[in-house]
This record gives structure tokens, C-alpha cells and sequence, in this order.
């Protein structure tokens, strides 16, 4: 599962280099390889370094949905549309606002 990208990124994050932009490259990296479940570890730590980060929450929100947490992806996306529109983002507020109520509809009652 590992590409060389991931194992560039994980060598940065080795050498101390961590920051919220190298967490989110991370996390994108791991969900486009299909691993939800460590791009949310990774995610969660970008918006840790940067609460008001509002992509790297719409991405937390995907890799928690894509691992099987629709309630967590579910309250990601709801904190990112807060920040969202806090920072004034208005497009990725409206692509939460959509990836919101997925989230939702797939929840068990």
C-alpha cells in the first residue's frame, strides 16, 4: 500500500519535520491509496497544528466516511462548514454542506 510518495512523506515526518500542511499531504496520500483509516490519523494532526485549516477538514471528514465512521465523518464536516465559513470559503463550505448529508443519510437510525 505504500507509494513512494507516502514513504517520502513518512521520512519527513521521521526527521521532525511536522507540520499541518506535511499531515495533510500525508493524509491525502493514504486516502487515495485507499487507507481511510491512517489519512484520518494523519488529517486529525493537520487540524490539530491548524484548526482553521477548512481542507484538511472536508478531507478528514472523507477518510473517516471512507473507513466505515459515518458519525465521525459526520461531526468532521460539520466542524470544517463552521470553519469554512468562518474563513470565508464559501466552496468548500458547500461541498461539506453536500458530503454532510451523505454522511448522514448512511447513519442507522
Amino acid at each position: 500500500m505504500s507509494s513512494p510518495l507516502i514513504a517520502n512523506l513518512e521520512k519527513l515526518l521521521a526527521s521532525g519535520k511536522d507540520n499541518a500542511l506535511l499531515r495533510f499531504g500525508l493524509g491525502k496520500a493514504y486516502l487515495d491509496a485507499g487507507d481511510g483509516a491512517t489519512a484520518a490519523t494523519h488529517l486529525r494532526c493537520a487540524v490539530e497544528f491548524n484548526a482553521d485549516y477548512s481542507a484538511a477538514w472536508k478531507l478528514l471528514g472523507k477518510a473517516l466516511v471512507d473507513a466505515g465512521d459515518n458519525t465521525a465523518g459526520a461531526e468532521a464536516y460539520r466542524q470544517g462548514i463552521a470553519i469554512a465559513e468562518k474563513m470565508g470559503d464559501k466552496q468548500a463550505m458547500k461541498e461539506m454542506q453536500v458530503f454532510l448529508k451523505r454522511a448522514e443519510r448512511n447513519l442507522t437510525p
